[in-house]
């Protein structure tokens, strides 16, 4: 057995050493003839979707191939992908496959960087080369002899130089995009929401419905409504043309384009030379608000009864959830609230909810409302102010950057403090917005009950938290005193502010 191995061994060195000595002969004459071979193209970005450069490729290629007088037996293509990039090339590795197999002698391809632009890939086709004895010929750089230690040594110059031209390219690049930038210029991509294609014209229906639902978040009013009413709207995506989803909205009215605010690898470095949606504080304060992570779930759930998740249960002290109850007949359902940890207390909504109403709007009456419940000023235009200030500095910072007199970890060094600061006024700001509503309603004056009843319930009910707690209290079944069924004396209040 040993023997048989051994004589195996010797049979396919012989081949190899055969195979090459034959290679090195027609290379030395110049009569590659009748060679089997196989076309690779690629093109890393093909923006059209067209495959036209692939299409060129592919004609250079064939023309090189009748003029050696070879024959292609297969052509292999990867097109919008990038050879540096490292990602899987399906043509690439098929054709190695078919290498492999032994279905071809030869590859032509448009140039050597469309088949590398990494050394560890470059040595992994260089093994199959060698082995396999392929002759490679190009249509701008002529023949790649991977047979000799000389060859292969121009190869990997070629791939290293290949590496080096797109890594510089990538260099120059990020250069550019900061510089314009710094500019507030607008660098191109697809069309975003709320503007047409050149980036720099507002689409009105788009922008009045981006300032409209920011309002509207920071008024109190969750996401999953304002996507509702976008939708219900006939409002679509700009990148797909699709009816909204809560996480797509987010991503548009978390975007810092709204504010005319330019963003250069995920971090604002100045103000767009385009027209604002608006203002950069309810901007600021929007990204606040729904950053906090405690606020998360009431700024993307849209409450529909008014005590649902708020009231609380005077047995065991967890909150209060709606339910149905069956009247005398199964045509007769009506709302209660009942305790989320059992069904060992409970109350009848409607009731309870005007009860509560009433208490809102008589305490936001008096002639105190301002001054007990409006806390602490916040001066909004200094905070506003003040986080300009920062932001310049933050702009001299990248500037600095773009010309080269500070490096990557000096710009990283000196923006954390700053960048700490100003999520500390965007905090501030964030409060001072969420607390708008409030203040709204306590300068309604005689409109008070108007404007109470043309806010959404959900936003009710954050008022009512803002102001009091409201915990139902075990009571007597049936009739209460006076004939009615609810009793205003198992209902304890108590004022926060």
């Amino acid at each position: 057995m040993a023997g048989f191995e051994g004589g195996a061994g010797v049979v396919a060195r012989d081949i190899a050493e055969g195979r090459q000595c034959v290679r090195r002969v027609k290379l030395s004459t110049g009569t590659l003839l009748n060679m089997q071979a196989v076309i690779y193209t690629r093109i890393s970005r093909d923006r059209g979707g067209a495959g036209l450069g692939i299409e060129r490729q592919r004609v250079d290629c064939e023309e090189l191939a009748e003029q050696l007088g070879w024959t292609i037996v297969d052509t292999f293509s990867d097109n919008d992908i990038s050879a540096y990039s490292g990602k899987p090339r399906p043509g690439y590795r098929a054709m190695l496959d078919a290498l492999e197999a032994g279905q071809a002698d030869a590859i032509i391809a448009w140039h050597p960087d469309r088949l590398h632009r990494s050394p560890v890939e470059l040595e992994g086709f260089i093994d199959v080369c060698d082995r396999r004895g392929i002759d490679i010929r190009t249509v701008r750089a002529g023949t790649v002899d991977l047979s000799t230690a000389s060859g292969k040594m121009v190869a990997r110059m070629l791939g290293a130089a290949a590496r080096h031209e797109v890594e510089h390219s990538i260099e120059r690049q990020k250069r550019a995009k900061l510089q314009a930038a710094i500019d507030g210029k607008f660098r191109g991509g697809r069309r975003a929401f709320g503007f047409e294609s050149d980036g720099m014209t507002l689409r009105p229906v788009e922008a009045d419905a981006i300032r409209d639902a920011t309002r509207k978040i920071l008024a109190g009013v969750a996401i999953a409504q304002v996507v509702r009413e976008w939708n219900a709207a006939g409002l679509v995506t700009s990148f797909s043309g699709s009816k909204w989803t809560s996480r797509d909205f987010r991503k548009v009215i978390l975007r810092p384009r709204n504010a005319a605010l330019v963003t250069h690898e995920g971090k604002v470095i100045g103000p767009g030379q385009w027209p604002a949606i608006v203002e950069p504080d309810e901007f600021h304060a929007l990204v606040a608000l729904l950053g906090d992570p405690e606020r998360r779930r009431s700024a993307t759930t849209e409450r529909k009864y008014l005590g649902s998740g708020l009231y609380v249960c005077g047995k065991c002290g967890k909150t209060m959830l709606t339910a149905s109850q069956v009247g005398a007949s199964k045509l007769d359902r009506r709302k209660t609230y009942r305790c989320s940890g059992g069904a060992h207390l409970g109350r009848i909504a409607d009731r309870l909810d005007e009860y509560v109403t009433e208490l809102v709007i008589a305490r936001l009456s008096r002639e105190d409302a301002a001054i007990a419940l409006g806390g602490p000023a916040v001066d909004a235009a200094a905070l506003q102010t003040q986080r300009t200030g920062i932001q310049a500095r933050l702009d001299e910072l990248a500037a600095l950057f773009a010309d080269g007199s500070i490096d990557g970890s000096q710009l990283r060094r000196g923006s954390e403090s700053l960048r700490s600061q100003l999520d500390g006024i965007d905090q501030r700001l964030a409060e001072a917005r969420a607390s708008s509503t409030l203040a709204d309603l306590v300068l309604a004056g005689d409109d008070l009950r108007t404007v109470w009843g043309g806010l959404s319930v959900d936003v009710q009910a954050k008022v009512v938290d803002v102001l009091m707690t409201v915990t139902i209290l075990p009571s007597p079944r049936g009739r209460q005193p006076g004939g009615d069924y609810f009793n205003p004396e198992y209902i304890r209040i108590e004022w926060k502010a």
